[in-house]
């Protein structure tokens, strides 16, 4: 059973803009290349640059505790380094967060958008590129969704949702809705890389946020449970043989699956 690669994002700052791409190239042990590298600390976190650990996203400032996180635009230029921030009603705002004071008029800029009530504490840029990856599971290396289960849940609830909602790195079409819930384990490939699944993806309120306008709308996690009883929404893999993957290569689903469930 074969489905492809419909769409490919990554996300340099934890909770910040999905920025599509059309390949990317993926290596064992490595998270999906400049996504969630950075994250914005919101009051003192614990995290230390220096010998970097997973940290729960609550102690930054992402979708799931601030949804107006979703109304400032980010966008990194991989060439020169230089990521741009733009927000309504606000100068835009460009540097290199690769650089101490950058990072610091960032948040400063950052202070200035998000609303004063969210903040609490002094707002902080984390640098973690080197390998480490602020992602919301702790081996949660790479991150696909299966558009046919986005779907499925869309029609439940009577509404289009965006896929973009879920923060996906690999978007598939062509998978049935919801098989991917039985892959636990199994091996896969995508594009020219051979990935194994490390565990479905357990949904929390980042879900219930518009990307395009920042509303808290829709209550996907409560929908998730309500039809299908688990909260689940894509799977985690683990790469395990490098590759390239591009925007309509083959996504090929575990031979000899078991019986799909919701």
């Amino acid at each position: 059973m074969s489905g492809h690669i419909a769409a490919i994002f990554r996300h340099p700052i934890k909770g910040f803009t999905p920025e599509a791409l059309d390949h990317a190239d993926l290596a064992p042990g490595e998270g999906f290349p400049h996504d969630r590298v950075w994250a914005v600390e919101n009051g003192p976190s614990g995290f230390d640059p220096a010998a970097p650990a997973w940290t729960t996203k609550q102690k930054f400032t992402v979708l799931a505790a601030i949804p107006e996180v979703a109304r400032v635009r980010t966008r990194l230029d991989e060439a020169s380094g230089v990521m741009t921030a733009e927000a309504p009603g606000v100068g835009a705002w460009s540097g290199r967060l690769d650089a101490e004071a950058d990072r610091d008029t960032f948040a400063e800029w950052l202070t200035d958008v998000l609303p004063s009530e969210e903040i609490r504490g002094p707002l902080k840029v984390m640098d973690a590129r080197g390998g480490f990856r602020f992602t919301d599971h702790p081996l949660g290396q790479v991150s696909i969704v299966n558009l046919a289960s986005v779907r499925d849940l869309s029609a439940k609830m009577g509404v289009d949702l965006d896929p973009l909602r879920f923060r996906g790195n690999l978007y598939v079409e062509g998978w049935p809705a919801w098989v991917e819930n039985t892959w636990e384990g199994r091996e896969l490939m995508v594009g020219w890389a051979r990935a194994k699944v490390y565990k479905p993806i357990v949904r929390c309120a980042a879900t219930e946020v518009d990307p395009a306008t920042g509303v808290r709308d829709q209550e996907v996690v409560k929908a998730l449970f309500d039809h299908y009883g688990h909260m689940l929404c894509g799977v985690y893999v683990h790469v395990t043989v490098a590759g390239r993957v591009a925007v309509g290569d083959a996504a090929t689903a575990p031979q000899d699956r078991p019986e799909t469930r919701p």
